[in-house]
């Protein structure tokens, strides 16, 4: 008797599959042993959002995830008025008297490879004295310096000069095809910035990183203090 009651059910979803064959995944039913169980849902091939970012790191899958602002403006040279006032005085004045430590302090920050300062600092202070004996100007600096912006605006999903420049005048936007031909016009904005405004740049990527990386050289481990035994002494009965 209960072999024939599964043999029905087998049959009946049988029937169902072929007078439905356009039925969704969501909807289909898989008999098996007179049980009837619903077939999970097929899953979706999530890409990228509208902003670039894969769709997981969002807090809702499927939820577009905006560009986040920099914390201060390009030409803000004195940095914002808040706890971090001190460190943007700092690097202002890095930046105007002496950019290559400026620099390898910003790639120290975002990079924890040993000898990341001195690297850094010794190529862009090359470049730097190379410019300007031979153009008059720091004209070759920019052309190795402008990879650490793209590398900031990606790491803190910070939105970049074309992107900007879109928004306000929405003119930009028709052609753009993908988020690959907009990162590379992004990546091209970053260039044009630091070679325009090299120091500015260079601030403004300073101040962004300081309030959002601490420097690899702070030990925030928790101090554990031993103090010795009291003194004791023996009472007497």
């Amino acid at each position: 008797m209960a072999g024939e009651e599964s043999r029905e059910a087998h049959q009946r979803c049988e029937d169902h599959e072929e007078s439905s064959p356009l039925l969704q995944v969501k909807e289909s039913k898989i008999c098996s042993k007179g049980d009837t169980k619903k077939a999970a849902p097929a899953a979706e091939e999530y890409g990228w959002t509208a902003d670039g970012l894969p769709v997981s790191q969002g807090s809702v899958m499927g939820e577009p995830i905006g560009r986040n602002q920099w914390s201060s403006g390009l030409f803000s040279c004195l940095g914002r008025n808040d706890e971090f006032c001190s460190s943007d005085l700092e690097v202002c004045l890095l930046g105007s008297v002496a950019p290559c430590v400026l620099y390898g302090s910003n790639a120290e920050r975002l990079g924890s490879a040993p000898a990341t300062f001195s690297n850094h600092c010794l190529t862009y202070l090359g470049l730097y004295f190379v410019g300007n004996s031979l153009f008059g100007w720091n004209c070759l600096a920019p052309w190795f310096s402008y990879s650490s912006r793209s590398a900031i605006r990606r790491r803190f999903n910070l939105e970049g000069s074309f992107e900007a420049m879109n928004r306000s005048c929405g003119c930009c936007g028709s052609c753009i095809e993908d988020e690959m031909q907009r990162e590379h016009m992004e990546t091209t904005c970053d260039f044009v910035t630091h070679v325009l405004c090299h120091t500015c740049a260079l601030c403004q990527e300073g101040r962004e990183i300081r309030r959002n990386v601490l420097h690899p050289g702070f030990n925030a481990q928790s101090t554990v203090v031993v103090l010795p035994p009291s003194e004791q002494t023996m009472g007497r009965k």
